[in-house]
């Protein structure tokens, strides 16, 4: 799974591949619906690579939270809707990552991480990621 190329960009709706890097901004593809756009410097881009989730221990990568949500789903879309009721979101979440931070954690915020977590499972970029994981389990087990 490649985060470091995969945006959210603020205001706008949806995921963000980075294509091209200009002296201006970028031109990104969208993952919802394949229209390119141009980002500026002004806009507030956000890397999935570099978002963390508050836990209670420590904060936990969003690519972690990921993957704790592709195997609890079995590979599968989040059966949750991302506009259930907070309560509905915030059970499904505590089902994913127990260790999550209740009160810095927003039922906003988990709404948006399963909006995210179901645009990259329709692209086949989070499948990847679970074989490439499944592997390094077998060649560790081997090995032992």
């Amino acid at each position: 799974m490649e985060l470091d190329k995969i945006i959210a960009i603020s205001g706008r709706p949806g995921l963000y591949e980075v294509q091209v890097q200009t002296r201006t901004g970028f031109i990104a593809h969208s993952l919802t619906d394949g229209k390119r756009i141009t980002a500026t410097l002004r806009d507030q881009v956000s890397l999935l690579s570099e978002i963390n989730i508050y836990g209670l221990q420590a904060e936990v990568p969003l690519a972690e939270v990921f993957q704790k949500m592709l195997a609890h789903e079995n590979g599968a879309k989040c059966k949750v809707k991302p506009k259930a009721p907070p309560s509905d979101l915030e059970a499904y979440f505590f089902e994913v990552f127990k260790d999550y931070d209740e009160e810095r954690v927003y039922p906003s915020d988990i709404k948006k991480m399963i909006q995210w977590y179901n645009i990259l499972i329709d692209k086949g970029l989070l499948e990847a990621e679970a074989a490439e994981v499944q592997e390094e389990k077998n060649s560790t087990t081997k090995d032992q």
